[in-house]
């Protein structure tokens, strides 16, 4: 099991690579136009698959309250990409350290002050990585909307683990 959740935690990581590479050449205009749909822009969109990336790892680093790490963040849209990306490296690294009682451990979290939930440790990543697959393919959705034609290529098929 183990090795599946690290090889996703890598393709999670390594597509996310392969995203910001297209995002970083956009202008400013680009990042925050408007577009609709649940994150609203691109911006927003790297903000929100930041966010979760973040929370659910201080949550497998068992910590006791959660701090969402765009709220006040002050940096441009660049420092925001690649802190996600710093992010998602921390999760690889989190998975490859991994013991296997680690991996089999349950935490429990809560969502606003009254919801409490558990979740294995597996679930979490797994949570983690498909989550910002959905989130990615909404940033291409944005990235094609604006009209942009090179969209890096991010399926599974094409990712070539580290050995």
């Amino acid at each position: 099991m183990k090795n599946m959740l690290l090889h996703y935690a890598a393709y999670n990581y390594w597509a996310n690579q392969q995203l910001v590479k297209g995002l970083l050449k956009l202008k400013e205009e680009q990042v925050d136009r408007e577009l609709g749909g649940a994150p609203g822009n691109l911006r927003n969109g790297v903000h929100q698959l930041w966010c979760t990336e973040s929370l659910w790892y201080q949550r497998l680093e068992l910590a006791e309250k959660t701090a969402d790490p765009t709220v006040g963040f002050g940096g441009d849209f660049a420092l925001a990409c690649h802190s996600w990306l710093k992010q998602s490296l921390l999760l690889e690294e989190w998975v490859r350290k991994a013991d296997p009682m680690k991996l089999n451990h349950t935490i429990a979290y809560t969502i606003k002050k009254s919801e409490h939930y558990k979740m294995a440790v597996q679930e979490v990543i797994m949570q983690v990585c498909n989550h910002s697959t959905f989130y990615r393919g909404q940033v291409v959705y944005m990235l094609q909307l604006l009209g942009v034609n090179r969209i890096p290529v991010m399926d599974y098929s094409r990712f070539k683990p580290k050995k």
